[in-house]
């Protein structure tokens, strides 16, 4: 049985953005813009998520 995997995709800057905004997007592991990564979907990923939603795509 595979784990369900969540592509999220970081797609505009971070610049002028809270330090909780920041810390929320390298804790999903976003580095640059158009950086993508594939994560586990959990309950606490898909709320890092919804926190900074605006900055970011997500594909199931």
């Amino acid at each position: 049985m595979a784990k369900e995997t969540v592509k999220v995709t970081l797609i505009k800057s971070l610049i002028g953005r809270t330090a909780s905004q920041k810390g929320t997007v390298v804790g999903l592991g976003l580095k640059k813009m158009h950086h993508t990564v594939e994560l586990q979907d959990t309950p606490e990923v898909r709320g890092m998520i919804n926190a900074v939603n605006f900055l970011l795509k997500v594909e199931s």
